[in-house]
């Protein structure tokens, strides 16, 4: 009994460890780092989170009120780090790893959209090297011609001036390939550098000067929120003291009362009808018109453009699959763009995790915007077309020297036609 009382003494007498609080100081450091640092967005652990890069705020508070005037905190950067390291063990933020994402991490559905992305990307350069052999091949040609031209017309003084043309031209086509190749190089070193990562726990909670990931924990409510929060608190005691009310304001709050109940009333019964239309004409043409009244009054837009356009017709007769599929391809190749311009700006998504997909209608705003790209697309591909031939006239064409090797080729040809004719003959 008497060992029992003393351990149990002794536990009463070990101190029990109390969290230190953070001072008025720091809270204003951490606020300050919070708005002025540059932060990305990206899930960690199913949550979404901010965070930043340690070099970075390191340089903002060296260049904050605290590294100058009376009260200097900050005098170099591992002064920074030290004051930082205080702020992290008060969990205003933590340490992360960084982990690039492979196939693995990616869900089956993000799978497919990469493949299909890696396979147009390998058209489209083939597509490319065909069209820059074709524009070499144009342009030899062209200069052949441009060469034969000028030894015809002057054999003998113009030649050194001709010469001394066709240099210059020459180097400006190499300087062009060369930059062609420079801006190819260029493109495949940034698509190297957007290599996508994601963030998982550091085991050293230690901040260290570098290019190390710290997550934000520290949420400051702004104040605003406080005065939103009073508001609401009067506005139910106000609707609690209803009867209390003068009976003139009593009686306009009944009144709007039946004016949304109408509205409501109405906005049901124009999807209720626009419903019916759509199945009596859908049945009658055997679902080749498609005819939509307020296409977008159920879509989640604003108040006015829910009512606009007025109506939305579509024919799903022969070669409307054709047309589909175009602006499919269309759509990817905006998609892949706009991607492309977010990754510059936020290296991190998590892999996991990713926004599952909805099959929504697309409202009229989509479809007239991929109209208008699938025509831009028919117009240069015929642009296209149409420049890879050139009229030539009759006056360009050179005629052959004598005693030329073209010359040899057609005397050839001319007695092999002879041999076969004498044979056909005999």
């Amino acid at each position: 009994m008497a060992e029992k009382r003393k351990a149990k003494k002794k536990a009463q007498d070990i101190p029990v460890p109390v969290e230190e609080k953070p001072t008025k100081q720091e809270y204003a450091v951490a606020t300050y780092l919070k708005k002025n640092c540059p932060t990305k967005k990206t899930k960690f652990l199913n949550h979404q989170v901010q965070y930043f890069y340690a070099n970075k705020a390191i340089d903002i508070l060296l260049d904050s009120q605290w590294a100058s005037g009376k009260d200097i905190l900050f005098t170099d950067r591992q002064s920074v780090v030290d004051y930082c390291n205080k702020l992290l063990k008060l969990k205003f933020f933590h340490r992360a790893k960084k982990i690039p994402i492979t196939d693995k991490d990616l869900r089956p559905k993000d799978l497919k959209k990469k493949k299909e992305k890696e396979k147009e990307e390998k058209k489209k350069k083939e597509t490319d090297k065909k069209e820059k052999k074709e524009e070499k091949k144009e342009k030899e040609e062209k200069k052949e011609k441009e060469e034969k031209k000028n030894v015809e017309e002057d054999k003998d003084e113009n030649e050194e001036e001709g010469e001394e043309e066709s240099r210059p031209e020459a180097g400006t086509t190499d300087k062009e390939e060369k930059d062609g190749k420079d801006k190819e190089e260029e493109k495949e070193k940034k698509k190297k550098k957007k290599s996508k990562i994601k963030l998982d726990m550091h085991l050293e909670q230690v901040f260290v000067d570098g290019s190390d990931a710290y997550v934000w924990m520290y949420d400051p409510i702004p104040f605003w929120y406080y005065i939103v929060g009073a508001l609401f608190l009067f506005g139910a005691i106000a609707v609690c003291l209803f009867p209390l009310w003068p009976p003139s304001v009593r009686k306009g709050v009944y009144y709007l009362s039946i004016a949304a109940a109408g509205f409501l009333g109405l906005i049901l019964g124009l999807a209720v009808v626009r419903f019916i239309v759509f199945i009596i004409i859908w049945v009658l043409t055997m679902g080749v018109h498609h005819l939509w009244l307020l296409p977008n009054l159920t879509e989640d837009v604003g108040f006015f453009a829910s009512f606009w356009p007025l109506y939305h017709y579509e024919y799903r007769g022969k070669g409307y699959e054709k047309k589909k599929k175009k602006k499919k391809k269309v759509t990817l190749e905006v998609d892949d763009d706009d991607q492309d311009k977010k990754s510059d700006g936020e290296d991190t998504v998590d892999g996991q995790d990713t926004a599952p997909e909805t099959d929504k209608p697309e409202t009229d705003a989509d479809r007239t915007a991929g109209e208008e790209q699938t025509a831009a697309s028919e117009t240069d591909s015929e642009n296209s077309n149409s420049q890879a031939f050139e009229i030539v006239e009759k006056e360009d064409v050179v005629e052959p020297e004598k005693g030329s090797c073209v010359e040899e080729v057609k005397a050839e040809h001319t007695e092999e036609g002879s041999e076969v004719e004498e044979t056909s003959r005999s």
